[in-house]
């Protein structure tokens, strides 16, 4: 109760707005909660008497992908200009990056000026997939951790620059510090994954909200639907269309120079090679993007698990 409390807190905290807002969907459970716990407490809000009680919703997904079944090819020369505003070469950020950029341009159009995004749920209740591998509650704290203090690398960096790229401002109530504090002073035990006790991941969290009362959210379809890969959300396709469109820019012959002419946080695909050959040029620019091995959302902590499952 004392999770939910926070969390309430924070998103009507977020309300308080003198201009036309709304909320950013994506159809998973984080977003959901924000724009659900919303729309309860928009009613006796400033904002409300003056805006009216609509909620505004927005969300991007392409062709195929479950999220949005039918959509417009985003614009694939808007990935230099996502670069160029997010400054990173980050392969994940900028595939996530790129939809949230062009969203904001569209959202900003429509005369809106602030949108509340959920960011930072992930990172808070060790909810990637290489989570599920952590040997214990102490190691999976601690990954917590580390996740959260590189936010700003990461997905904040995404939602803090795409937006503000087109004047729109994002706020996140995931990381609001009250709710920080009580979301980490939980036992990390759970919100490790445990299916033998039917716990997923973000139990913790969906337990808090599951109010059978005056429900926030849909059961099945969304307050217990597991989460999805990125890739999952805004469709293979958006993925793929990347990876050729680098595929035809990087040939063969350039890839096993790439140590030459990019010696720190060498990439090691064509997509990684192209964002470095159309992105950042300044060297100190250049130094501030994380790297070293991992996948999707993962850190080197995946591969050292990955190890340790594999001995036992």
């Amino acid at each position: 109760m004392a999770l939910r409390k926070a969390f309430e807190k924070a998103v009507v905290k977020r309300l308080m707005t003198y201009v036309p807002f709304g909320v950013l969907l994506s159809g998973g459970m984080d977003s959901s909660l924000v724009a659900a716990v919303a729309v309860r407490h928009l009613a006796g809000t400033e904002a409300a008497r003056r805006l009216g009680t609509k909620l505004h919703s927005f969300y991007v997904g392409l062709e195929g992908s479950p999220d949005l079944k039918a959509a417009r090819e985003d614009d694939i020369d808007a990935i230099e200009d996502v670069i160029y505003h997010t400054e990173t070469y980050d392969v994940t950020t900028i595939r996530a990056s790129t939809p949230m950029f062009l969203m904001s341009r569209k959202i900003k159009s429509l005369g809106v000026k602030m949108v509340i995004s959920g960011e930072g749920s992930d990172e808070l209740f060790g909810c990637y997939l290489y989570f599920h591998k952590a040997p214990n509650k102490e190691e999976l704290h601690r990954e917590t951790c580390r996740k959260v203090k590189a936010l700003h690398q990461y997905d904040c960096l995404r939602a803090n620059k795409a937006t503000p790229a087109w004047g729109l401002e994002a706020r996140v109530p995931f990381l609001d510090k009250e709710f920080i504090n009580a979301a980490m002073n939980i036992d990390p035990e759970w919100k490790m994954v445990q299916p033998d006790l039917g716990r997923i991941e973000k139990w913790v969290l969906r337990k808090a909200f599951d109010d059978e009362e005056q429900p926030f959210l849909p059961k099945v379809h969304i307050l217990y639907r597991q989460k999805g890969r990125f890739s999952d959300g805004v469709g293979y396709s958006w993925i793929d269309g990347l990876k050729a469109h680098a595929a035809s820019n990087v040939t063969n012959k350039m890839l096993p120079n790439a140590k030459f002419i990019f010696p720190h946080n060498t990439p090691t695909t064509k997509e990684a090679y192209y964002y470095r050959m159309v992105g950042l040029r300044e060297k100190y620019a250049i130094l501030t993007v994380p790297g070293g091995p991992s996948v999707a959302c993962s850190t080197t902590k995946a591969i050292e698990w990955d190890a340790y499952n594999r001995v036992l």
